[in-house]
């Protein structure tokens, strides 16, 4: 037993060593170009210009055209999601969005914030900008950027942002009231996709940090979630005295300690400092990690090699896309999902919500450039970029999503993130947090940034 205890202690005293004598450091801001050929001479327009969704008889009328040439395959008896996306209850989904979904109604909803475009390192960069609808007097709003990840997009914020620019209507204290702005990663939505290899979540934090002083903030808090935790985490790095608080819901641990931590929590867990709902979280780790990655992963190798592949089928079938990305709403809102006919899309969104994404994508045609995202940031491999063995150190908050896809104990964040003033192990929700649980994200937002703002 002492034994055990005293080699629980040496590697303690060895992963805290390892992971503390990072130097609090900055990654280089560096410059880019990633518009069509050379970049001109002449100085970049940086006009901010509003920008309106808009939808056609043609483009509705070829939807469903495609949607009546879908070819289904019989799933296998009792697969529910096992399988990937059940096609008996494709057919369901298909059905209602072949005659009861509305996309001029579902146009109307998203252009009801302002959304407005600006040239930035030679890409229209497309956004979402709310104000608050009133102030307090003597307030000022806070202005807080939100990114999204894959497969997202802006609109997973939709019901969000009045929780946050407009509390008091909603019940909640008006204490912090914010300006929201959500942009479109490059190639994703109506943000236009770079023509060129490389554009990776460095690039597109210097990207928004850009966009965010073309607006007038020198000051601003960010939030993440999938890629958009990586992107705000970067600007964190890129730019820490401009950053006044991260929060995340999500985040991307890949120092040397982290499977070592993982191996050794089960048995050494409380010397480690894990709580007791880290350790039903994570473990038996061969179910709730190494299973859950194997199961939940493939997308991602397909993504980080050769995306343009299986972009062309998805590109091109309505229908595809939709199973392609609605298996992810499904698995990795409750990976419980999957032992469901229906992979429980239902429970925690509306169709009109989920159809609305898949729009985004399709109408665009941006599955494509959105998937190679994958392969520019991890084409190289892991633990090649500078990123992601740097600290952060600015003011973090961290919400844990009970159903997120891997959980990261307070333990091991601090680790990445040594500035960090609040952690909270959520009730409920998982990967689409924003969408699913707004309310609770909301709540949590509100919480790091009183203790942000009382430093």
């Amino acid at each position: 037993m002492w034994l055990e205890i005293l080699l629980a202690s040496v590697l303690g005293f060895l992963i805290y060593w390892f992971v503390s004598r990072d130097k609090e450091e900055t990654l280089p801001l560096g410059d880019g170009w990633w518009g069509p050929g050379a970049k001109p001479t002449a100085r970049e327009d940086e006009s901010i210009r509003p920008f309106k969704v808009e939808t056609s008889e043609e483009e509705i009328n070829d939807l469903y055209q495609r949607i009546d040439r879908f070819r289904p395959t019989p799933p296998l008896e009792g697969s529910r999601f096992h399988y990937g996306f059940n096609s008996k209850y494709l057919k369901k989904v298909l059905s209602y969005w072949r005659n009861e979904f509305d996309w001029r109604k579902q146009v109307e909803i998203l252009n009801k914030y302002p959304h407005f475009k600006t040239k930035i390192e030679g890409l229209d960069i497309h956004f979402v900008h709310v104000k608050p609808p009133q102030l307090p007097p003597g307030y000022t709003s806070k202005p807080l950027l939100m990114v999204h990840g894959w497969p997202g997009s802006f609109y997973e914020f939709y019901k969000i942002i009045p929780l946050l620019t407009d509390p008091k209507s909603h019940g909640l204290s008006d204490e912090h009231v914010f300006e929201v702005i959500c942009p479109s990663i490059p190639g994703y939505g109506f943000s236009e996709a770079s023509s060129k290899k490389g554009l990776d979540t460095v690039a597109t934090a210097r990207i928004f940090y850009k966009l965010m002083l073309r607006l007038g903030f020198q000051e601003f808090y960010i939030q993440g979630g999938d890629w958009g935790s990586l992107v705000c985490t970067n600007m964190a790095q890129l730019v820490p005295s401009h950053v006044k608080g991260l929060h995340l819901n999500m985040a991307f641990i890949v120092r040397n300690t982290y499977t070592l931590s993982l191996l050794l929590g089960q048995r050494f867990g409380r010397l480690l400092g894990y709580t007791e709902k880290d350790i039903e979280r994570i473990y038996p780790l061969k179910e709730k990690v190494f299973y859950s990655i194997l199961r939940e992963s493939g997308y991602m190798h397909i993504q980080a090699t050769k995306p343009d592949t299986v972009g062309c089928a998805l590109n091109d079938s309505p229908v595809g896309l939709a199973a392609y990305i609605l298996e992810k709403f499904s698995t990795w809102t409750n990976p419980e999902f999957r032992d469901l006919e229906d992979g429980g899309l239902e429970r925690k969104f509306s169709l009109d919500d989920l159809l609305t994404n898949i729009m985004l994508y399709w109408t665009t045609g941006t599955i494509i450039p959105s998937q190679r995202y994958y392969k520019e940031n991890l084409g190289q491999g892991i633990m090649t970029q500078k990123h992601e063995t740097m600290k952060v150190f600015v003011p973090t908050g961290f919400a844990a999503f009970p159903c997120e896809l891997l959980h990261a104990p307070e333990r091991l964040i601090r680790t990445k993130y040594p500035k960090l003033l609040s952690y909270s192990y959520m009730d409920r929700g998982g990967h689409f947090a924003a969408l699913e649980e707004p309310k609770l994200l909301a709540q949590d937002i509100r919480k790091f940034v009183t203790l942000v703002e009382r430093q």
